[in-house]
């Protein structure tokens, strides 16, 4: 049988023409997904948060050696064997004014709980390198630590004395060659002193006039006559002596606290508490694993936080099952708890001890204040 009739000619079936408009179409459709591909590459003007590294205050950290240390240590008073976490949290921040995250980065983001995507204004503000900003958050860590020592000794009745210390001078400073950093300034015109404030209020309240600082330096008591310049802080005119200060404390022990490349002053109240449960007998957490954050005075107030949502992730993420949050953060934590994690309402430290005997002792937790 023949398949083809070699007589016959075929002829192909004509091409269809694409219409102009399809055509168009194809090609804008075309040119929109490379413009969307390409703009995913292109930096822009937000940052993205997220959980990161995570510090037991009870537990050891890599000291500038590469040695293993504790992460507080105390000395001139007796130690005891501790056990479980005190964790504190951290919260990365991927970009900054020199590299900010791509669309791509931020749009992977937007669908994860545990990241948040900020404007770069409201984590690196104008005017401001990340160099700054780092220097800025090192002084607010080494603050923390300090106020975190001094609630914990306060609580556990030791007698902390109160100071104010110069961190450092500003480039037109009116105490340039007059005043040195690690300065212990004790009072102003023959007033004592204990903190900024007072210091602060006195050379205001002089308006313009010299003022008289008696210090301390390397032991050595001095006094210096330091004539204050007049300038526009947050539109109010004030009278300044060109110094930033530290609000420092006179420690009857010795307690070092260890850990680089962390700033801020979030990890006040796990100081706090890391150093007290070092500093008594027993398991303060009871041996649970417990984690929290937020800021701390001197006279035990615990503060708000940046992050905390990173944070109870982060918590999570190190197996943590109880979580220490500001009670002035509350509005942050509601909605946003991980599953799997009990979130503690705290105000103070006096709050904090009795969440963790609570916890110790095997108590009803439903009865302990919490976020609602």
């Amino acid at each position: 049988m023949a398949l083809f009739d070699e007589n016959s000619t075929i002829v192909p079936a004509p091409r269809r023409r694409v219409r102009r408009g399809t055509l168009a179409g194809i090609w804008a459709l075309t040119v929109a997904l490379v413009a969307l591909l390409a703009l995913t590459f292109l930096p822009s003007s937000f940052v993205i948060q997220q959980p990161g590294p995570v510090f037991n205050t009870l537990g050891t950290v890599t000291g500038a050696d590469g040695d293993e240390v504790p992460l507080i240590s105390v000395d001139g008073a007796d130690t005891y064997p501790t056990a479980g976490t005190l964790d504190l949290l951290t919260v990365q921040v991927l970009g900054n004014r020199e590299r900010t995250p791509t669309w791509f980065e931020l749009a992977m983001a937007w669908f994860d709980s545990s990241r948040a995507v900020l404007p770069l204004d409201d984590v690196f503000p104008q005017g401001q390198s990340t160099d700054e900003r780092n220097q800025e958050s090192a002084v607010m860590m080494v603050d923390s630590q300090k106020e975190a020592t001094a609630a914990a000794l306060t609580e556990l009745g030791y007698d902390v004395k109160a100071m104010v210390r110069v961190y450092s001078l500003t480039e037109d400073s009116a105490a340039r060659g007059l005043l040195q950093p690690d300065d212990i300034v004790r009072a102003a015109d023959g007033i004592p002193v204990a903190d900024t404030a007072e210091l602060r209020d006195i050379i205001n309240s002089a308006d313009g006039a010299p003022i008289e600082l008696t210090i301390d330096r390397d032991g050595q008591p001095l006094t210096e006559t330091v004539t204050p310049r007049q300038s526009i802080v947050d539109g109010e005119s004030v009278w300044l002596v060109g110094i930033s200060t530290l609000h420092d404390y006179d420690f009857p022990i010795d307690v070092t606290i260890q850990l680089d490349d962390v700033g801020g002053p979030s990890a006040g109240q796990m100081f706090a508490l890391g150093i007290m449960d070092t500093l008594t007998p027993g398991e303060l957490n009871g041996g649970e694993n417990i984690a929290g954050t937020g800021t701390i005075d001197a006279s035990g107030a615990i503060g708000a936080i940046g992050g905390i949502r990173q944070k109870m992730h982060g918590a999570l993420g190190a197996g943590a099952d109880f979580f220490l949050a500001p009670e002035s953060n509350c509005d942050e934590v509601v909605g946003y708890i991980p599953s799997g994690l009990r979130v503690f309402s705290v105000a103070d430290l006096d709050d904090s001890l009795a969440v963790l005997a609570a916890i110790r002792d095997s108590a009803d937790l439903d009865s302990l204040p919490t976020c609602r």
